[in-house]
């Protein structure tokens, strides 16, 4: 004799609640965030955020958490900045969808330096507006840098390390 399994109702999936900021507090949060630890900047992102925290650096996490404390304490972009912003958008990418999801989603911030150990020698990459810069030359793909790395074909997200990431 088998017993039939019951199926539990799915739980109403709810947004989660964001919490105001107080003006007062902005200073004293903004204040602390350098001196968080990495998990602790973690969790306040997904308290701020609902979301979790993508897997960028420290630094972006503190920028990003400090714009968020202030756009919930004293308001976000006005609709005709953010308007602006993303016709300014469109004509870098051309109203490429392809490079807008991968520029919206995907790609790392300008700055961002990517860091790959490959048969014990170390290579930096650094994410520009228009591309990548390896070795002082650019690069429009980091599959194009990969390839140049180790001379084979390969994804350049998974040989970075950045395909299968949260937010990759």
């Amino acid at each position: 004799m088998t017993r039939a399994k019951q199926q539990k109702p799915a739980a109403p999936a709810t947004p989660p609640t964001i919490p105001a900021i107080p003006k007062p507090d902005v200073p004293a949060r903004l204040a602390a965030l350098p001196g968080m630890p990495i998990g602790e900047l973690k969790a306040e992102w997904r308290r701020l955020f609902g979301t979790e925290p993508p897997p960028y650096n420290r630094r972006f996490l503190e920028s990003r958490l400090a714009y968020r404390i202030q756009e919930l304490a004293y308001g976000g972009l006005k609709r005709e900045t953010l308007e602006r912003l993303e016709a300014l958008g469109e004509q870098i990418d051309g109203k490429n969808n392809t490079l807008r999801r991968i520029r919206h989603e995907q790609r790392p911030i300008a700055g961002t330096r990517l860091i790959r150990e490959y048969q014990g020698v170390e290579h930096v990459v650094t994410v520009t507006r228009d591309g990548y810069e390896w070795q002082g030359r650019p690069y429009r793909s980091l599959s194009a840098i990969a390839r140049a790395i180790t001379g084979t074909r390969w994804n350049g997200w998974t040989f970075f390390g950045l395909k299968g990431r949260p937010g990759a």
